[in-house]
C-alpha cells in the first residue's frame, strides 16, 4: 500500500484501485455532493475537466449520463447505471462509455463511513482485467485521474462545511435568490413553516423567546426553548437553542453575504458538547444531518420555487 498522506491512500491489488480518504465534512453532506447533480458537476473528473449532465436518477436500475469535456478540447460521454445505492452508506454502479468512443468499462463500489463530523470514504473501482486497466492507466491515466478526482472532492467539500471548534456544526450555501429573499426566508415565520419548523411566537427581534417540538425521532419530540440574542437585518441572526428538562445550550447563527446577485448563506451551530453525551440524539452528527437537509435541501427548494 502506497501511503499518500495522513488521511489519504492508496493501493493496487490487480485488477483493483482502491482510494481511501478521510473527508471534513459530515457522511451526510458527502453523501448529498456525491448524488446531486448540482453539486457533483463542480467537482467530478481529473483536474481540467468539466462535464454537463443529460440525466442523473440515483437508484438501483437509474442511469447517470454526462458528457466530459477535457482540457484537450475533445468530448467524452459516459454512462453509469447504478446497481446498489444505500442511502447514506454506499453506491455501486457500472461504468461504460456513451457514444462510439472506446469503451472504458469497470465496476466502483463507494462507502461512506461516518466518523464523528468526518466521512471516512472508500473508493473501488474492479476492472475487467489487470491488463485492461494497464491498458486504461497508460492511455488515459486511470489511477491519477481518481486521485485528483478525490482531491477535488475535498477542496469542493472545504468550500461547503468546516468545524470552527470542537462541537461546533458549520454548513455554506449559495442560493440564486437576493438578499431580500433569503432574510425573508429564514426570519418570516409563514415562509419558515415551509421549510423549517412552524415558529408561531418567532419574531426576529433581540429578546423574543420561542418555543417548538422536533427531533430525528417523531415519536418523541423534543421541546426546544430559544431566545433571539442578536439581529442584523439583512446580514446575521443569532438565537440560544436548548431542551426542556436537559443541561446544555447552544447558539444558532444565520449570516447572509451577498454574491454577484447571489446569496451565501452560512449557518454555524455551536455549543453542541454541552449537551448530554449519554443521549445518542444529541450526537454532533445528528445535528449535521438535520442542518443538511435543512439549509442544503429543505431551503434551496423552497428558495427555488419562489424564483
Amino acid at each position: 500500500m502506497e501511503q499518500e498522506t495522513k488521511t489519504a491512500t492508496f493501493e493496487r491489488r490487480g485488477r483493483e484501485l482502491i482510494h481511501t480518504r478521510l473527508l471534513n465534512a459530515p457522511r451526510e453532506l458527502v453523501w448529498e455532493v456525491w448524488t446531486d447533480p448540482e453539486h457533483i458537476k463542480n467537482w467530478w473528473g481529473p483536474n481540467g475537466f468539466s462535464l454537463t449532465h443529460k440525466n442523473m436518477e440515483v437508484k438501483p436500475g437509474g442511469e447517470w449520463r454526462f458528457m466530459f469535456h477535457g482540457p484537450d478540447g475533445r468530448n467524452y460521454p459516459n454512462k453509469i447505471v447504478y446497481v446498489e445505492v444505500v442511502k447514506p452508506e454506499r453506491i455501486v454502479y457500472e461504468h461504460s462509455d456513451d457514444g462510439d468512443t472506446e469503451p472504458v468499462n469497470f465496476r466502483s463500489e463507494i462507502t461512506f463511513e461516518a466518523r464523528g463530523d468526518k466521512t471516512f470514504l472508500t473508493m473501488r473501482g474492479i476492472f475487467p482485467s489487470e491488463e485492461e486497466l494497464d491498458r486504461l492507466e497508460k492511455e488515459h491515466g486511470a489511477i491519477e485521474g481518481g486521485k485528483q478526482t478525490l482531491n477535488r472532492l475535498g477542496e469542493y467539500l472545504s468550500k461547503m462545511y468546516t468545524v470552527m471548534q470542537p462541537g461546533a456544526f458549520t454548513i455554506e450555501r449559495i442560493f440564486n435568490a437576493s438578499v431580500a429573499r433569503v432574510w425573508k426566508a429564514i426570519t418570516d415565520k409563514d415562509e419558515m413553516k415551509k421549510w423549517y419548523f412552524d415558529l408561531p411566537e418567532f419574531r426576529a427581534e433581540k429578546g423574543c423567546e420561542f418555543r417548538f417540538y422536533g427531533g430525528k425521532d417523531p415519536g418523541r419530540p423534543y421541546l426546544h426553548i430559544c431566545k433571539v440574542t442578536e439581529v442584523v437585518a439583512m446580514e446575521k441572526l443569532t438565537y440560544s437553542w436548548r431542551y426542556d428538562g436537559y443541561s446544555g445550550n447552544s447558539l444558532v447563527t444565520f449570516e447572509l453575504f451577498p454574491e454577484e446577485g447571489k446569496t451565501r448563506l452560512r449557518l454555524m451551530h455551536s455549543g453542541l458538547l454541552s449537551f448530554p453525551a449519554d443521549n445518542p440524539d444529541f450526537d454532533p452528527e445528528n445535528f449535521a444531518g438535520g442542518w443538511t437537509y435543512l439549509v442544503g435541501t429543505a431551503l434551496a427548494e423552497f428558495l427555488a420555487k419562489q424564483n
